[in-house]
């Protein structure tokens, strides 16, 4: 998996840099043919361009700056900024880009997903059991079950014939809160009424992106599904992803069992 995280993060860094590179092109191609015409209007506007290319300079130099460094996963400086700044500003860029040129959106988004990953885990943020939210897609239910188990998972009958049991037992197992929702309006509802510290969101790479933008800062752990019968029917997920992304929040080492039976005990007193 860890190859393919990489694969992943790759592909978004290097559109972006691709990106900053077409546009820096662009800004001195505009300075440099208009700049004696800019000079006899007013000799200080050359000098107002000249300061808004250097800021997008900037810009771009500290996007390809922080991404490279993703690679490391070391805690990286102001980093909750810095995921904002992907998130609301480098991501969408990189979306138009992408259908501009008509390249794969949905391979963007799963680089975002994996990238965010990265940066959220090197904020290190630990949260309470009762503070994390596990969200699920209503399409891992199997589609011939006919329970109910929108706001209330718990309904579930356990019979194995999709990953909703695993899930729920995952969610018990270290206390932590667990709910599904139909879309991305019922997924923010959710999250409004809970109000968690942070997110292990299961979904499909767009509605995945799309609900990382919209609860920022909320730090989101996202895990794409797989979708082996097609979209929004029977789908599937890593069971091993979702726990790490659990773990990760409530502060349990990688492979640290006695470190992890410690921190269910405390979560249940």
């Amino acid at each position: 998996m860890g190859n393919q995280v990489d694969s992943e993060k790759k592909a978004f860094i290097f559109l972006f840099v691709l990106s900053c590179i077409a546009f820096l092109a662009f800004l001195w191609i505009i300075w440099w043919i208009p700049h004696s015409g800019l000079i006899s209007l007013n000799r200080y506007i050359p000098w107002i361009f000249g300061i808004f290319a250097g800021l997008c300079i900037l810009y771009c130099i500290i996007g390809m700056t922080v991404l490279l460094l993703t690679f490391t996963k070391k805690k990286l400086f102001s980093n909750k900024k810095i995921r904002g700044l992907i998130v609301k500003f480098i991501f969408p860029m990189l979306v138009g880009i992408a259908r501009i040129f008509g390249m794969d959106v949905d391979k963007i988004r799963r680089s975002f997903v994996a990238i965010n990953n990265e940066l959220v885990m090197a904020e290190a943020k630990k949260v309470k059991p009762e503070r994390l939210l596990v969200l699920l897609p209503h399409c891992l239910q199997y589609h011939e079950c006919g329970v109910r188990i929108i706001w209330d998972i718990k309904r579930c009958k356990r019979c194995g014939r999709c990953k909703i049991k695993s899930l729920l037992e995952l969610a018990e197992k270290y206390n932590v809160p667990i709910s599904v929702a139909t879309g991305g309006t019922l997924a923010r509802k959710v999250v409004k009424e809970v109000r968690p510290d942070a997110i292990v969101a299961v979904a499909c790479e767009r509605d995945l992106t799309s609900g990382i933008q919209d609860v920022y800062p909320i730090p989101v752990y996202g895990v794409v599904n797989k979708r082996p019968n097609g979209p929004c029917f029977d789908t599937d997920v890593d069971l091993e992803n979702v726990k790490k992304g659990i773990e990760f929040f409530l502060g349990y080492e990688e492979g640290s069992e006695e470190n992890m039976s410690e921190h269910i005990k405390q979560a249940h007193l």
